[in-house]
């Protein structure tokens, strides 16, 4: 079980098709299959099912993918910090949908400008998952809304995740609302009953479901919630007069031809920028300078 062989089994695990993992690696099918064979005969485990040509994990393969990552993570980590002078070679990046959007994409360019050696590998989740993702070696740094505490509960503590952290970026929330509904000052306001959201694991959802709960006095949210996929989406149903959401001004400020809707201040959430304890390699130092390059502007404003 050797590097290349980790590496081509982390590959086939993404594409699930031994086709598509041989043109991504450079390498010829026959090549890809021998290598994965020869790992689950080491391993004595299957680690993928073949069902009418399709490929997917097991359950035996998904324990591994995790093993693996983490492997190659480490490896990539210590090759790096072995070679402090010129920051190069991988920096995997998790990032909330909304910092992806409208705050990495200048950020990213001038630091590719800058070292065009680094191997940019950038991932988009709910804070929640990149949380878990990040403590799992599965990327190497993750910028996320830390987690809302419950009533009565302290602040999440990184220090006890194994993780450190320091704030980049402050975003304004905006309750969105349908261009006709009334004016609104607290969720007793509100005549629309349903929610537009991420998946469970986004703190921006968290922190609506929690103003909708205190409005309301209710133990539950008392409002149905759409899961979409992305916030174009939560702006057309808001639009379309079936939905609120909340969501950052500056993914709002992104849109072209605003959308027809009405928007209300809610408050502000600090995006952090996560890491494991102790991880510090050149790239992942310039990716920090970068950050703090691009909110210094923000802080003199």
């Amino acid at each position: 079980m050797d590097h290349s062989t980790l590496e081509i089994f982390c590959v086939v695990a993404e594409e699930l098709s031994i086709t598509r993992a041989a043109q991504r690696l450079g390498r010829v099918q026959s090549n890809v299959t021998t290598r994965i064979q020869q790992l689950e005969e080491e391993l004595g485990a299957a680690l993928f099912l073949r069902d009418n040509k399709r490929l997917r994990l097991s359950p035996q393969g998904e324990k591994f993918l995790g093993y693996a990552q983490s492997l190659l993570a480490l490896a990539e980590e210590a090759r790096q910090v072995l070679h402090p002078g010129v920051p190069e070679g991988l920096l995997s990046i998790g990032s909330m949908e909304s910092t992806a959007a409208s705050r990495l994409p200048a950020v990213l360019a001038r630091y590719h400008r800058q070292w065009p050696e680094v191997q940019i590998r950038l991932c988009t989740n709910p804070s929640r998952q990149l949380l878990e993702a990040l403590q799992a070696r599965a990327i190497d740094c993750a910028l996320v809304a830390l987690p809302l505490p419950a009533k009565d509960e302290a602040p999440l503590d990184l220090a006890q995740l194994g993780l450190a952290g320091q704030p980049v970026f402050g975003e304004e929330l905006m309750l969105v609302l349908p261009a006709d509904h009334r004016p609104v000052k607290t969720a007793k306001d509100l005549t629309v009953r349903s929610l537009a959201a991420f998946r469970g694991g986004c703190t921006y959802r968290a922190f609506a479901e929690d103003w909708l709960r205190e409005a309301s006095g209710q133990a539950e949210t008392p409002f149905d919630i759409q899961e979409v996929g992305s916030y174009h989406a939560m702006l057309a149903c808001v639009a379309s007069g079936t939905c609120v959401s909340v969501i950052p001004r500056s993914v709002i400020e992104l849109t072209r031809e605003p959308a027809a809707v009405r928007l209300v201040a809610l408050g502000r959430i600090d995006t952090w920028l996560v890491w494991r304890d102790g991880y510090e390699t050149p790239a992942f130092g310039a990716l920090r300078e970068a950050l703090a390059q691009a909110r210094e502007p923000r802080q003199r404003g």
